[in-house]
């Protein structure tokens, strides 16, 4: 019998938005498998599938628990739910007295497994299989984990006052400084391939662009107004952001580019996440066309420096996630959210300045600590692979398949 504590409909709703974020991994599997050499598609997709397994198990083991129990100097959280023990199908979620407890860990787990992800595609076609599960253990433990339990699950910056909606902080731009990091100590590859399926990667966007509507307009964690604000903020910014990036790639190169239109999309989305649920549909608009614009110009900055972050992490994750943050300060206004803060717009100089530096901060620590994981991982082990290996391709090197026949 379900619980008569616990609200049917935004139980159903939090399952459905939970089910939405976990078909993002596939979804990114697909788009970052087209986007690189017909050698490595398997290598690249595998980075991403492995999550759902080693990340689910690190999560249900000390993750969760470290995220959202206790509190321990504002930092990281305790091991009292380690194991998930100490709770029950009747145990309320932190977010909501009205949700499962369940329901949050599945929800959170799903957001965590696609994070890690996300930076495979700065390093494609450089890093063995073993090194990247012994770095999405870490990357985990000292980068995700921390970060989450300070600005959701009770910790400083959640203290501070610092919003973040659906991962401006604690998803893109950390796991965008990441890559950076990661490009920075790998340096560039041996064999640059180029994208060898357009067709695979407008299926993984679309799949991606669908279950975004889950991973904002879910962290409104109740079917309320909260939820259909974010739900078509998202839609907005992406559609926004899309059009302008293909309109800047006619006005540098002379091309409507379908990967730019995709990339554009992915940018507005990246951008409006940390704000879906604290703008108007109006500021969604701004938002969108400056994660066009902003995350546009980061990848020919980018490019310009000649940073081999191969699949534009940086520039659309990173870049994007900083820029969500700060037009976040500038945009937020209680009248959408009652749980929000004012922004700079609305005489909010204070919460401006805290998401800003929190921002920062955070970018900061995940890149400087990524390339410490890195230095002491290619101490330790053999992390990047063989010039040989990279001529090869990866495919057959760590997993002895390819994506198609002779």
């Amino acid at each position: 019998m379900f619980d008569p504590n616990f609200n049917p409909t935004d139980t159903t709703f939090m399952i459905f938005a939970t089910a939405l974020v976990m078909f993002m991994t596939p979804g990114l599997a697909l788009f970052y498998g087209g986007l690189v050499g017909r050698k490595n598609v398997i290598a690249i997709m595998m980075q991403s599938f492995v999550a759902l397994g080693l990340s689910t198990i690190l999560w249900v083991v000390v993750g969760y628990s470290l995220c959202f129990s206790g509190d321990v100097y504002g930092v990281i959280g305790n091991l009292n739910y380690a194991f998930l023990l100490n709770m029950s199908s009747s145990t309320a979620s932190p977010a909501s007295p009205a949700l499962p407890l369940y329901v949050f860990i599945a929800y959170q787990l799903m957001v965590v497994v696609i994070t890690p992800p996300l930076i495979t595609g700065a390093f494609t076609n450089r890093v063995t299989f073993k090194g990247y599960l012994v770095f999405l253990v870490l990357w985990q433990l000292l980068i995700y984990y921390p970060l989450v339990h300070m600005v959701w699950g009770g910790g400083a910056l959640m203290q501070w006052g610092v919003k973040d909606f659906g991962g401006g902080i604690v998803v893109h731009a950390i796991a965008g400084m990441s890559a950076l990091a990661t490009v920075f100590f790998l340096g560039p590859r041996t064999v640059k391939d180029k994208p060898h399926n357009l067709p695979l990667v407008a299926i993984g966007m679309s799949i991606l662009w669908f279950g975004w509507f889950g991973f904002t307009a879910g962290n409104a964690f109740a079917m309320d107004d909260v939820a259909v604000v974010a739900f078509l903020n998202t839609a907005i910014a992406g559609g926004f952001a899309a059009f302008v990036w293909m309109m800047m790639d006619w006005g540098m190169e002379r091309k409507f580019k379908m990967v730019g239109f995709l990339t554009g999309g992915l940018a507005g989305l990246v951008v409006i996440t940390p704000a879906a649920g604290y703008v108007t549909p109006q500021a969604a608009m701004f938002l969108g066309m400056a994660a066009g614009f902003v995350c546009y110009m980061a990848v020919r900055f980018k490019n310009s420096r000649k940073w081999d972050d191969a699949l534009d992490v940086w520039g659309v994750h990173g870049i994007g996630g900083f820029t969500g943050i700060v037009l976040l300060g500038v945009f937020s206004t209680v009248s959408i959210n009652a749980a929000g803060a004012d922004g700079l717009l609305y005489g909010g100089f204070a919460f401006f300045g805290k998401e800003v530096a929190a921002v920062a901060f955070a970018s900061a620590y995940a890149f400087l600590v990524t390339y410490c994981i890195f230095f002491v991982l290619s101490k330790t082990m053999t992390l990047r692979v063989s010039k040989k290996t990279e001529e090869k391709g990866l495919d057959d090197k760590f997993h002895s398949e390819q994506a198609y026949g002779d």
